[in-house]
């Protein structure tokens, strides 16, 4: 259980964090890199300021929160309608790479660590496919860089955390099937109920908020700061409701986001605003976290094997995948080699390998949390420290060629991201609805 002091060690590296951000903003420096480091300085390995296990319930609940509500408002800020009119790029890395990667990792997790079943390798792709974008802010943020690149990558990270819930799902279901094999079909009962209940839940509950909300609001009868409430409510109504109906609360909040963003539509991206940033918060508490917890853990047994797999997770097992689905795209070797890199790992794996430790009992669990957290840990230090360099490289290139160029020339319409109030939202959300 946190303690009064661990809140205080958390809230001083927030408040150091905060208070130079605005210098750090543009710089290789990234927050995931301050708060992992502070966490592992604050860990046990080093000075033991904070006093949290792996297995604690709270590490647990804070990660489920933070990918609940980032599920929630990326899937709601999604425009589906021009998702479909632009969708080659976001299309390919989702609908092609990211179950190639999921092969090619299963594949090689089975060639280097043969004490792994069939499973639990599957297991280990899975959660370590999912990008973050926040990983490589820089990226996603610059302007100077293709439409089609830069929303490529966002709508990716956005997105395929949400795919990747109930793949990992099915993985620990087979894995704890193949380690005790006594089928009666009731796996396969359980995994379709656990999904079925999520969807439903999800829909549900998003549509009669959603609705609720779109009649108070004509009628002006919300107040300015409940106003931006209202999505926090609906992401944890949806996960808890479906919690206890015994679904998967991260499908829920994401199906949940999905109905939200289309039935209040422009409005949706405005009121989620809050979401959001609390999301980014609670994600850098459990960067530290990370840190301070799983970091020397995962040292303590790491070897050669553990690295050249985070390695070729990073490289290989991303880039070739992203190279065979952008065959045919008209997309240059640049622009190929600069999307298959930037796909950082970061919150969803390590919520994923939370979930592995908390919810599974297999014989592998040991060796899946730390080969992930070794992967989080380089992918937060190479992609973050890159992210400049390399996007001023490949910006220079496009500048240089724009003129023979098809795929990275395509516009696309992209919908701004812009801080709004709450009293704004509420004149202008009946017109946007």
């Amino acid at each position: 259980m946190l303690s009064g002091w661990d809140v205080v060690v958390i809230g001083t590296a927030l408040l150091g964090y905060a208070l130079v951000s605005g210098r750090l903003t543009g710089s290789p420096v990234t927050a995931a890199m301050i708060f992992v480091t502070a966490g592992y300085v604050a860990g046990s390995d080093v000075f033991d300021l904070l006093d949290v296990g792996i297995g604690s319930a709270e590490l647990r609940l804070l990660a489920e929160i933070t990918l609940a509500l980032l599920l929630f408002s990326d899937a709601a800020d999604l425009d589906t309608r021009r998702l479909v009119r632009e969708s080659v790029v976001p299309a390919r890395l989702l609908g092609l790479a990211l179950p190639l990667s999921i092969v090619f990792g299963a594949g090689l997790a089975m060639l280097v660590f043969p004490d792994l079943l069939v499973f639990e390798a599957a297991a280990l792709a899975v959660l370590l496919a999912p990008t973050d974008a926040a990983l490589g802010q820089t990226v996603v943020a610059d302007r100077r860089l293709p439409s089609t690149v830069r929303q490529g990558l966002n709508v990716e990270s956005g997105l395929n955390d949400g795919v990747c819930v109930p793949l990992l799902v099915a993985a620990l279901a087979f894995a704890e099937l193949e380690e005790a094999p006594t089928f009666d079909g009731h796996v396969l009962v359980d995994l379709v109920e656990e999904l079925v209940v999520a969807g439903v839940v999800g829909v549900l509950v998003a549509a009669v908020i959603a609705t609720l909300s779109m009649a108070a609001v004509r009628r002006n009868w919300v107040q300015e700061g409940w106003a931006l409430v209202i999505p926090l409510i609906a992401t944890a109504s949806a996960y808890a409701a479906t919690v206890e109906l015994g679904g998967s609360g991260f499908i829920a909040s994401f199906v949940a986001g999905i109905t939200y963003g289309r039935l209040l539509g422009p409005a949706a991206h405005r009121s989620t605003e809050l979401t959001e940033q609390l999301g980014g918060l609670l994600s850098a508490v459990t960067f530290l976290l990370f840190g301070a917890v799983m970091l020397g853990r995962s040292f303590a047994g790491i070897d050669v094997r553990t690295v050249v797999y985070a390695v070729a997770s990073l490289t290989v097992v991303r880039m070739l995948p992203v190279a065979l689905s952008l065959l045919g795209s008209g997309a240059r070797w640049p622009t190929t080699a600069f999307t298959g890199w930037f796909g950082p790992r970061g919150l969803a794996t390590i919520v994923f390998a939370l979930t592995v430790v908390e919810e599974s009992g297999l014989t592998g669990t040991r060796r899946i949390v730390d080969v992930a957290t070794v992967t989080v840990l380089f992918s937060v230090f190479a992609h973050g420290l890159t992210a400049p360099g390399l996007t001023d490289r490949y910006v220079r290139w496009f500048t240089t060629n724009e003129d023979t160029l098809t795929l990275e020339t395509a516009e696309v319409a992209v919908r701004p991201r812009r801080r709004i109030s709450p009293r704004s939202l509420l004149h202008r959300g009946a017109a946007d609805v």
